[in-house]
């Protein structure tokens, strides 16, 4: 059941982490609504440790983001779709598949641990290709497209590399240790399995999540051809539309995060399902 009283907390603390991150840059307007939305759903119908490790993913993300911020900012005006300051789209394909479980945890509450595993799952996904992200464009070797092994420019969607892999495994293992490990001092709720192994299996799942971003990125993800380069950015400065360089027009970086977020959320549900239900 839903709580009122978790509801309207949900909305207040959303909606000072947003303000604060909507004065210091790291929102848009439109990004703290986003926030708003996605915080009061995962707090009011998952609890404690589903907020808690929401806002776990989005403080990380953020100092990471504000790391060697002069040194990523020809990225984000050359490469990438957006910059480091999130709008709506983005917090919905970030947090939205994570809400849609803490949903089902009121809808469908006998499957519990089956929700509260996908729950962990999408978080430990969009936590993970994140931190690879921020940190792995930080790297002094060139990564490579993972569907080809070619080394290719930084920022290069569908790109991998050492530092960013160390960084998934690192930010899926995180965020899940912080939600199991929440779950079990809010809750009283009972596991079929050890704690250890719950962590493991949404980190797990994280990890395979963000290894589904890099491949849609470097296969389905629109790409196009610029004067630097291939890029997320559609337009120049001036609105003049560049070529479409590759993948499908409407699978931008917003539906990608997505997309690996459900994969994320899908590999970790559907394990426990098999292995402890």
């Amino acid at each position: 059941m839903i709580d009122s009283q978790r509801i309207l907390l949900g909305i207040l603390i959303s909606s000072a982490i947003g303000a604060i991150a909507y004065r210091r840059g790291s929102l848009s307007r439109s990004g703290w609504l986003g926030a708003i939305i996605t915080g009061t759903i995962i707090f009011g119908a998952g609890g404690w440790a589903h907020g808690i490790t929401l806002v776990f993913f989005f403080v990380s993300s953020t100092l990471l983001s504000r790391w060697r911020t002069a040194y990523k900012a020809t990225l984000e005006r050359q490469v990438f779709e957006k910059g480091s300051q999130r709008d709506i789209w983005q917090a919905l394909a970030n947090a939205g598949v994570a809400a849609t479980g803490c949903v089902l945890l009121v809808v469908v509450p006998a499957d519990a641990l089956i929700w509260h595993m996908l729950f962990a799952g999408a978080m430990a996904t969009v936590a993970a290709d994140t931190w690879a992200t921020e940190l792995g464009v930080l790297a002094k070797t060139p990564p490579r497209l993972i569907t080809t092994w070619h080394a290719v420019p930084r920022g290069t969607s569908g790109a991998i590399s050492v530092a960013g892999t160390l960084a998934t495994a690192a930010g899926a293992l995180a965020t899940s240790a912080v939600f199991w490990g929440c779950l079990a001092v809010f809750t009283d709720t009972p596991l079929t399995t050890s704690l250890g192994l719950a962590v493991a299996v949404a980190g797990g799942a994280g990890i395979i999540g963000s290894l589904s971003d890099s491949l849609l990125g470097a296969t389905v993800q629109r790409s196009f051809t610029t004067p630097n380069g291939p890029s997320e950015r559609a337009h120049a400065p001036d609105g003049t539309p560049y070529p479409l360089r590759s993948g499908w027009m409407w699978v931008n970086n917003d539906v990608v995060n997505a997309a690996s977020s459900a994969c994320g959320a899908l590999v970790g549900a559907g394990c426990w399902w098999l292995l402890f239900r």
